[in-house]
């Protein structure tokens, strides 16, 4: 069996959508649920789909082995980011080489790195013209942003769209496709 550990910060609707999309698959469980923020809505949704939570702060994360520690006796065979926010510590990028998974709501290398998330990155699309966006996930590195290219899927921006409009658009790819491309990495692990 495949575990998987989510890590996420907000409210959870990428990490709820890779859990339902595996609740009825045997050979793979989502294992656990990490956050580094108490008040985030994934925290309910963990709870009402029955996955372990692990919270933490800055300190133990960047400067402790306490994470790495948790996802190794657990067996994690694939760490998922779900809108999580902080970068990946070199120790944990380390431990699991190419078995470390991101979303971004833009098609890098445009509108990465740090600070661009969420609707920074849909008012910087609108901002510059574009005329469409989309979704990418590729591996982490020890940067924001500039792992490996997985998978890209686009969505047209209009000349009336509103950065709502594109974080809409953007979020409706995240659900299709993110728990689709999770699977697929995970098949590869077997490689």
């Amino acid at each position: 069996m495949k575990r998987i550990a989510l890590f996420a910060s907000g409210s959870g609707s990428n990490a709820e959508k890779i859990a339902t999309y595996f609740a009825d698959n045997n050979d793979v469980d989502v294992s656990l649920i990490v956050s580094n923020n108490h008040k985030a809505g994934v925290i309910d949704r963990a709870r009402r789909l029955h996955i372990p939570v692990l919270l933490f702060d800055r300190q133990t994360f960047y400067e402790t082995d306490q994470i790495l520690s948790i996802l190794q006796k657990q067996d994690i065979d694939l760490i998922v980011l779900a809108g999580f926010m902080w970068l990946m510590p070199g120790r944990i990028v380390q431990a699991f080489p190419n078995r470390i998974v991101n979303i971004h709501p833009a098609l890098l290398p445009k509108f990465g790195g740090k600070g661009m998330y969420g609707h920074f990155v849909h008012e910087a699309v609108v901002a510059a013209g574009e005329t469409e966006s989309g979704i990418t996930i590729h591996y982490v590195n020890e940067r924001y942003d500039e792992g490996q290219i997985i998978f890209q899927a686009h969505c047209s921006v209009k000349p009336t769209d509103t950065p709502d409009d594109v974080a809409h658009s953007v979020q409706v790819l995240e659900h299709m496709y993110y728990p689709k491309v999770v699977a697929d990495v995970l098949a590869g692990l077997d490689n």
